[in-house]
C-alpha cells in the first residue's frame, strides 16, 4: 500500500472525526502544500509524509507518524520486534517533527493513536480473549512510554484505536497536532 493511500485513509479518519465533534469548519480550513517547504526537508526524512504534515494559523498538523519514520532503510525494524521498540522509535519521530516545526511535546493539543498486532509468518495471531489480552497488553505498553515524553499533567487529549495493520512495518501510528509556540528553527538551503 503506498503512502498516498494511509494518509488518504486518515485524512478520512480525521474528516469523519471532525464532523462529528462539530469542527467541519476547522477542518475545512486545513490544506496540504504540493510540496514540502525546502526548509523542512531534514536528509534521512520521508518527504511524501513531511508534505503531509504542515502549519496553518498557529497549528501544527501532524501526518501518521510511525516507527520507521525518519529513519534510514538500514534502520528500519520490524513488526516482529519489540512492541515497546515501536512506540519508543515513533515517540522520538513526532518529537522531532514537532519541534522542527516549533512544538514542544506539552503543546500538542491532541493525538490519534493506532496500534496493531503483529501481522507476519510464523507469529501466531490470538483468538478470542488471547487477542483482547495482547492488545491490552500493548495498550499498557504505550501508555507507560508514552507519559515520559509529556511534562506530569501536560498529556495530551488522545484517542487509541487498535487496527488490524498498519503500513511501513510499524505497530503503532500518531496523528494528531500541536500549537506552534516558537518559530521554527532554520534549516539550511536544499536539506
Amino acid at each position: 500500500m503506498e503512502i498516498n493511500t494511509r494518509r488518504s485513509f486518515l485524512g478520512k479518519m480525521a474528516a469523519m472525526a471532525a464532523f462529528i465533534t462539530g469542527a467541519p469548519k476547522l477542518f475545512s480550513q486545513q490544506t496540504s502544500p504540493a510540496a514540502p517547504p525546502p526548509a523542512l526537508a531534514v536528509p534521512g526524512d520521508d518527504r511524501a509524509h513531511r508534505a503531509a504534515s504542515h502549519t496553518h494559523d498557529g497549528i501544527y498538523y501532524f501526518s501518521g507518524t510511525g516507527s520507521n519514520d525518519g529513519y534510514p532503510k538500514e534502520d528500519h525494524i520490524l513488526v516482529t520486534d519489540p512492541f515497546e521498540k515501536h512506540v519508543t522509535r515513533t515517540m522520538d519521530a513526532l518529537k522531532k517533527s514537532v519541534e522542527r516545526a516549533g512544538c514542544t511535546m506539552d503543546s500538542i493539543i491532541h493525538a490519534q493513536v493506532f496500534f496493531c498486532l503483529p501481522l507476519a509468518d510464523g507469529v501466531p495471531m490470538p483468538t478470542g480473549k488471547a487477542r483482547f489480552d495482547a492488545h491490552k497488553a500493548q495498550y499498557d505498553a504505550l501508555n507507560k512510554i508514552y507519559r515520559t515524553y509529556f511534562s506530569p499533567g501536560n498529556s495530551p487529549s488522545r484517542a487509541c484505536m487498535a487496527l488490524e495493520w498498519i503500513p511501513g512495518d510499524s505497530l503503532i501510528e500518531i496523528v494528531g497536532s500541536a500549537r506552534v509556540v516558537n518559530t521554527p528553527p532554520a534549516t539550511p538551503a536544499g536539506q
